[in-house]
């Protein structure tokens, strides 16, 4: 209803054949338009077409709506001459032959109302409302300039038709003035001059007409070829901006997947280009420009139909199963006979860039596919078109030759996915391609972390435009902030930003100056930095330290970030700034700068000569807040009280506490855990020793984890039994400068 609401402040100003033309009695008249707004607006009026004869009974069923509701309508309406008229019009309707026809003509009647109401708001900007409407000529923004172009064919149709109607008239003016020239010397008559003049008059006049029809249809023509062009290169732009948010995404950037408009897009296209090369062949003479252009500017719709819906994984590790999805979106114009079968391949950067720049198919097979082929299905559901690679895997891969000190995950492949296809309405088969976003491919697990930053520089520093797979190797720290702010808040799944005071530390960490208190927006930083050299005094990039952040968080720590409760980044002097004041007890949380993937609590406490200090606990990791929430050990820890800057924790920490747990049926005795403090673990009976404050212990105080574990070795007094100690921070596997040595060897193994 709120399309036909603004139509009628919009018909006031309309010249009457605008309106006649718009709503044509008796086939569809205002008066259908007006008492049925609502229920027309509901309707799918775009899914009919002529050229798709199923729909025909879908179209009558439609009609018999129409007729059945303008019956009870006049029924109902108590005004003699209204319901005179709508049972006129119910019956002239009950008389049409081709429903489908009925229907195309509502669905093109709605086009030019969307048309006319665009245009006229378009104008009230800067004129006074519709009065010139038919002296501009508006610039339409996406779908609306489609409407347009709809609409100017429509024009091309009608000159034709009227055209026809034209020499119809002239060949019979014409063989009227031969017959009347052929009696009068036949029969020797007087010619009727006033006659034989009229003839010759009408003739010029209809020969007039015709021509200046025909220079109409010409100009149309033209007209119509320009538009398309404009339309398309418009819809193009658009498909490539909408990868370009598609690739976005990976690093948080929200993203609209819907491909449904932009199918809606290229089908509206196709048919009005189908339909102006039918005007074209109409003619009767050969136009090699317009013809030129119209084959080119298919060709192009049909190979940028071609869309990586579902992307593949970004790091992709041999032997491992993975999908993907392309989707074609003139997937309902392929011809019907032959299956189309979409097959991939996975290519190198450079064979990436000659596709690109060249055109030129690989012919090197760099890496073996399994299950690389898969057929463009219809889904009649979700009106798409889609080639669905389900068990895709890559069973091995051959590496390019590396550059000074590149690593094999910062070498970047992508898959290439094509096809030929035959568009109905088109005499010749068409090549389609799409390559995928840059995938790094792995070996082994442990090559994850690293693989994943180059996903990330190349996502978030990359240009719309560019060479496959150019990035630049120095970026400005504030793009690379706003980076790492969408990452973590995407992965955390959290609307709560990294504040100005975690994005300085941050800053600070990674250019290694922890006394900088200047702005770092334009300071330059560096791929190296960002993941190939390690942190100064560390044994891990800076990327790997902040991935075990994000990882860390979004598994135990989500809630307690969105709640404000984490501090998060924050440099020690910074610390003591904002704590040297602060009463004993006070803490805040944040994450470690010394080890990957933990947090740790700094609080005040007092010195043994009454002073104050500021104590940093031992951060807890992923393993200890899976055997302990983080709730639950600051409830345990008796030395903290308040969270920075004054908040009890009782009360900000509640929610996350856990109940104590009650005697079981069975009649076990509970167990449970206690996080314990310096001289706090030490007090306590058979609990693990902690020589230094900065150490924490999980404290078992039952018996449980004896061995061997028996019946016979429960009793009622838990302190009978002293419980072992178990330090859940030692581990006695092999050193980390071993482990990495044993897994860089393991590697070596299985890249050769």
């Amino acid at each position: 209803m709120a399309q036909w609401t603004h139509m009628t402040q919009l018909i006031q100003f309309l010249p009457p054949q605008t309106v006649n033309e718009l709503y044509p009695s008796p086939n569809f008249p205002i008066e259908v338009r007006h008492y049925l707004a609502t229920w027309i607006e509901e309707q799918s009026w775009e899914d009919f077409d002529l050229e798709k004869i199923e729909q025909e009974s879908k179209a009558g069923a439609l009609l018999d709506q129409i007729i059945t509701m303008l019956q009870a309508l006049a029924h109902q309406n108590s005004n003699v001459v209204d319901k005179m008229k709508l049972m006129h019009i119910s019956q002239n309707l009950n008389m049409f032959q081709k429903p489908l026809q009925f229907a195309v003509m509502i669905r093109e009647t709605l086009r030019k109302e969307r048309v006319l109401i665009n245009t006229a708001s378009s104008q009230t900007q800067s004129h006074p409302p519709y009065q010139h409407y038919q002296s501009r000529e508006p610039s339409f923004p996406n779908m609306q300039d489609v409407d347009s172009l709809v609409l100017k064919v429509l024009e091309v149709q009608d000159c034709r038709q009227k055209i026809h109607q034209l020499q119809e008239e002239l060949n019979w003016e014409r063989q009227n003035f031969e017959s009347l020239q052929g009696n009068i010397q036949q029969n020797g008559l007087e010619p009727q001059n006033n006659e034989i003049q009229k003839l010759q008059n009408q003739i010029q006049q209809l020969e007039y007409n015709v021509k200046a029809m025909t220079t109409k249809r010409f100009q149309l023509l033209h007209q119509c070829v320009d538009c398309l062009d404009q339309c398309q290169s418009r819809l193009i732009k658009t498909l490539k901006t909408w990868r370009w948010e598609q690739h976005k995404s990976t690093i948080g950037h929200p993203f609209d997947d819907n491909l449904n408009p932009l199918q809606t897009w290229c089908e509206q296209l196709l048919g009005v280009n189908g339909k102006l090369r039918q005007e074209l062949m109409l003619i009767g003479e050969q136009i090699p420009e317009l013809q030129e252009r119209l084959k080119h500017l298919v060709q192009v719709l049909i190979q940028s139909s071609l869309i990586v819906e579902k992307q593949p994984p970004q790091v992709i590790k041999t032997q491992s199963k993975f999908s993907t999805t392309v989707r074609y979106l003139l997937g309902e114009k392929v011809a019907p006979g032959k299956p189309v079968v979409l097959k991939a391949q996975i290519i190198t950067e450079i064979q990436a860039r000659n596709l690109g720049q060249q055109g030129i198919m690989p012919s090197d097979n760099v890496g073996e596919l399994i299950n690389n082929t898969a057929i463009l299905e219809h889904n009649t559901a979700s009106k798409s078109t889609c080639a669905n690679f389900r068990h895709m895997s890559i069973k091995k891969i051959k590496r390019a030759d590396r550059r000074g000190s590149e690593s094999v995950t910062e070498e970047k492949f992508a898959l290439l996915f094509s096809a030929e296809i035959t568009i109905t309405g088109c005499d010749q088969p068409y090549r389609i391609q799409m390559i995928s976003l840059p995938v790094v491919v792995i070996v082994h697990g442990s090559q994850d972390n690293n693989a994943l930053a180059t996903v990330i520089w190349d996502c978030a520093f990359s240009e719309p435009d560019r060479m496959p797979f150019v990035v630049p190797e120095r970026v400005p720290w504030r793009l690379m902030c706003s980076t790492l702010n969408s990452k973590f808040t995407s992965e955390v799944k959290t609307q709560q930003n990294l504040d100005q005071y975690n994005q300085h530390f941050l800053a600070q960490k990674i250019f290694d100056k922890p006394d900088f208190v200047e702005d770092f927006s334009n300071m330059l930083v560096s791929w190296a930095q960002f993941n190939k050299e390690v942190l100064p005094g560390r044994s891990f990039t800076f990327w790997q330290w902040f991935e075990g952040v994000i990882d860390l968080t979004k598994k135990h720590l989500g809630s307690y970030w969105s709640d404000g409760l984490i501090f998060g980044f924050i440099g020690k002097q910074h610390l003591h700034l904002i704590l040297k004041d602060r009463p004993n007890g006070t803490f805040l949380l944040r994450f470690s700068d010394s080890e990957i993937g933990g947090i740790t609590i700094a609080y005040v406490s007092a010195t043994e000569h009454g002073g104050q200090k500021i104590q940093n606990i031992q951060p807890f990791t992923k393993r200890d807040l899976d055997i302990r929430c983080l709730g639950d050990r600051i409830r345990d820890i008796q030395d903290i009280t308040f969270l920075y800057p004054d908040y009890h924790k009782d009360e900000v920490f509640k929610k996350y506490y856990t109940d104590v747990q009650t005697p079981t049926a069975g009649g076990y005795i509970p167990v449970s855990l206690h996080t314990k403090v310096g001289t706090e673990a030490g007090a306590v009976p058979s609990m693990m020793p902690c020589s230094e404050t900065s150490r924490n212990s999980v404290c078992f105080p039952m018996h449980q984890f004896q061995q061997p574990f028996t019946p016979e070795s429960v009793t009622s007094d838990p302190m009978e039994t002293p419980a072992p100690s178990i330090d859940v921070f030692s581990d006695d596997m092999v050193p980390n400068d071993s482990m990495e040595q044993v897994l860089d060897s393991i590697l070596k193994n299985l890249e050769d």
